[in-house]
């Protein structure tokens, strides 16, 4: 048992205990039993080495129930939940961009006594690090519909909300200067995006970089979540994962040497990441996506899977939350994995096809096999026409992205020329748009299912098995040589 193995089964004893905590209630007494045990086996076999083993995953499974414990308690325990249904007066300041919605804005609150997630009127407006002085009533987050607002709060470290409070700005400059300035670069990303293209073409190419889907009309969002291409508007660890491989792949296809195809792609996916503000979420999907490439750079996919597992180790030891409350985490999480052992089965199925669509067939189908259960059981719906859709959208997604981003930064300097250039951008948008109308419209492609945790625990116990078979039967080569 080498090294890295045994690293890896503690990283998983560790995300385990968190999995558990987030479930169940566990009692101190279960937990000092658990340690007392792996100390005996300690004692009593020390030079036993599976035992030993076995021991310290014990340890590392408790110590994920009470890193969980205590960091859920820590945010329960905020001082301002003392205030829910109270007129407060309080200062802060703007921890993230503000989101704009149609007749609102908003933005978490950081205070002295926690957060807070404020919904303010989009006139005067208000920036990233500003501080300001908010006075109104909180309120505890209420469930929206089938969506638990509540939990997906929760993540964040935000238990309380307050709507159109009055707001006095009593200063700025409190934030980060390297987020401040990505927070304006993509703003005048956005503007030329806006000038350059129609509404819809603006809207959709927007949702594609920055994952902001609020201008996109609703009859389009229920277009995408038909043909099951509705994650392409979110900048999610799935979606960078699929986008990044297939960077990696185009540049190839151009006739880049490996090695410098490698290196511009993490470039390109560190500066994507920069430009559209650089959020936890989407900090967190790219580092997913980073070793992802990096494994599949060097050959290594055993090694891959295991620095996936450790970069979730570490995530989830600074915020256990994101394992049950954030489905961006979940999905990011799957989609690598799905990718690492079932690509190469999906690419040998295609291998009579072109290179350019035999990567993007293995890559997307790999992707989704792993998540699907995951999206049925949070979103309720299930699309038969997604693997056509995405088969067709996903390999023009980097070269709309590459070019959204040339021609709305010419479009900054000199607009005419920004102008001229976002017309092959428009073409492939309009081509995108064409596919996505066409899927939606084919009888019987879309259904509603309503399931529960039985679901997703039967799935899980079809697909993990099914991997690993996959994983022993097929070779690790380099994917894209």
């Amino acid at each position: 048992m080498t090294p890295s193995k045994i690293l890896l089964y503690f990283c998983l004893s560790f995300i385990g205990g968190i999995f558990f905590a987030s479930f169940f209630k566990i009692s101190l007494q279960i937990l000092f039993f658990l340690s007392i045990l792996s100390l005996i086996l300690i004692s009593i076999f020390p030079k036993n080495r599976i035992l030993l083993v076995l021991a310290f995953c014990i340890f590392s499974f408790v110590l994920g129930i009470f890193r969980y414990q205590i960091f859920f308690s820590k945010i329960q325990n905020q001082e301002i939940k003392k205030f829910i249904g109270k007129e407060i007066s309080i200062f802060g300041v703007i921890d993230e961009e503000p989101k704009i919605r149609e007749k609102s804005i908003i933005f978490p609150l950081k205070t002295e006594k926690g957060k807070i997630l404020v919904k303010a009127g989009r006139y005067p407006g208000f920036e990233y690090g500003e501080k300001v002085r908010i006075t109104g009533i909180l309120k505890e987050p209420e469930r929206k519909d089938s969506f638990n607002w509540k939990n997906y709060l929760l993540k964040d470290g935000i238990l309380v909300e307050m709507d159109f409070p009055k707001i006095e700005k009593t200063g700025e400059n409190f934030g980060s200067p390297i987020k401040k300035f990505s927070i304006f670069l993509k703003k005048k990303i956005e503007e030329a995006i806006k000038e350059n293209l129609p509404s819809l073409h603006s809207a959709l190419l927007k949702s594609l970089l920055f994952g902001e889907e609020e201008e996109i009309p609703f009859e389009w969002k229920e277009k995408l979540n038909q043909t099951g291409v509705r994650h392409i508007a979110a900048v999610s660890g799935m979606n960078i994962t699929i986008i990044s491989s297939l960077i990696l792949s185009f540049l190839l296809f151009l006739g880049l040497w490996r090695h410098h195809a490698f290196y511009l792609s993490i470039f390109l996916i560190s500066f994507y990441i920069l430009m559209i503000g650089a959020p936890a979420s989407a900090i967190r999907a790219a580092i997913m996506g980073i070793l992802y490439l990096t494994a599949q750079y060097f050959g290594r996919m055993a090694s891959g899977e295991r620095s996936i597992v450790f970069s979730a180790t570490l995530m989830l030891f600074f915020n256990p939350l994101l394992l049950r409350y954030d489905i961006g985490f979940q999905l990011s999480f799957l989609a690598i994995l799905g990718i690492i052992y079932f690509y190469q089965f999906f690419f040998e199925k295609f291998k009579k096809l072109p290179k350019l669509i035999k990567e993007s067939l293995a890559s997307t189908l790999s992707a989704q096999i792993f998540t699907f259960p995951i999206l049925i059981y949070n979103f309720g719906q299930i699309s038969l026409i997604s693997p056509l859709s995405n088969v067709l959208i996903l390999p023009i997604l980097p070269i709309i992205t590459i070019l959204g981003f040339i021609f709305s930064f010419f479009g900054i300097i000199f607009e005419p020329i920004g102008y001229f250039l976002s017309f092959p951008c428009w073409l492939l948008l309009s081509y995108l748009l064409k596919v996505v109308d066409f899927c939606s419209k084919i009888p019987y492609s879309f259904l509603t299912l309503k399931v529960n945790f039985i679901f997703l625990l039967i799935s899980y116990s079809i697909l993990i098995p099914l991997a690993l078979y996959l994983n022993k039967k097929f070779s690790q080569p380099l994917f894209l040589r």
